[in-house]
């Protein structure tokens, strides 16, 4: 008999209307693979774009799933059951995945269920000093954080740009982080300024403590004045935000290069 789990289910492309709780078969583990009992999940964009059937991407990049799907690639949880090649990782670990991603997220990476099947080369042990929400939002947010500022790790394509993003140098630059409160940019607050930059850092006035204690050197209320306004000559730029206002933060930089990140999608600029 198949064992079944509770898993909210995406039954056609469109809205959250097109979302069910209900039963589902839990998964099976291959031998390389772990069993995690879900104990937290985090939403992402690529979440909601395949939600939405990826109508942004072209037509030869969209998926075709077989429904229903279940959605979800952050993840924290507990190994419930390891595959009989699995010697990494034992049941009853605490760890945190990015389930299988990107190859996987076109038909829905299985986060948002009960149990989710794991390869272990995408598990790792939770950090004992977060707890399963905080590091169930920490993966993807962290990657893209990661690789545009310090190591891009692959050659994959982007459907969004034609040129090739690659990281620069951070010790003793200084780097502008718009967007710095949200998921992406409170992580590249950090790792710009551990990896030797001055970091500005562009939020509302909720957020200054926060980015303070992260280890902004600067901090800019956008909600009282235009970041453009008042920084000149910066040498990297990261804006968390994305929208119409890209261009104007372009201006800002001085060595005719910026990193750009708009809704965890990377653009980059060298003039």
């Amino acid at each position: 008999m198949t064992e079944m789990m509770k898993a909210v289910q995406l039954h056609a492309f469109g809205g959250p209307e097109n979302f069910r709780y209900e039963d589902a078969p839990r998964p099976t583990i291959g031998a390389d693979e772990v069993l995690v009992r879900v104990h937290a999940a985090s939403l992402n964009p690529p979440d909601l774009y395949l939600r939405d059937g990826y109508r942004a991407l072209p037509p030869e990049w969209r998926p075709e799933p077989h429904f229903p799907l279940i959605l979800g690639t952050d993840v924290s949880g507990v190994i419930e059951a390891v595959g009989e090649n699995v010697s990494a990782f034992s049941t009853g670990d605490e760890v945190y995945s990015m389930v299988r991603f990107p190859d996987g997220v076109m038909a829905g990476s299985g986060a948002y269920a009960d149990y989710v099947s794991v390869p272990a080369s995408e598990v790792a042990l939770k950090p004992q000093g977060i707890d399963h929400i905080q590091a169930a939002g920490a993966p993807m947010s962290l990657l893209t954080a990661w690789q545009f500022l310090v190591d891009v790790g692959h050659d994959a394509p982007n459907p969004f740009q034609s040129f090739y993003h690659k990281p620069v140098l951070l010790e003793g630059q200084t780097v502008m982080v718009n967007g710095a409160g949200g998921g992406v940019g409170h992580i590249a607050v950090q790792i710009a300024k551990w990896k030797g930059a001055r970091v500005i850092a562009v939020a509302s006035s909720r957020h200054e403590v926060l980015m303070r204690e992260l280890g902004a050197d600067d901090f800019i209320d956008y909600t009282k004045v235009a970041a453009e306004n008042v920084v000149k000559n910066v040498d990297l730029v990261i804006d968390a935000v994305g929208g119409k206002h890209i261009e104007q933060l372009f201006k800002l930089h001085q060595t005719g290069r910026s990193t750009i990140s708009g809704e965890s999608f990377e653009f980059y600029r060298a003039d």
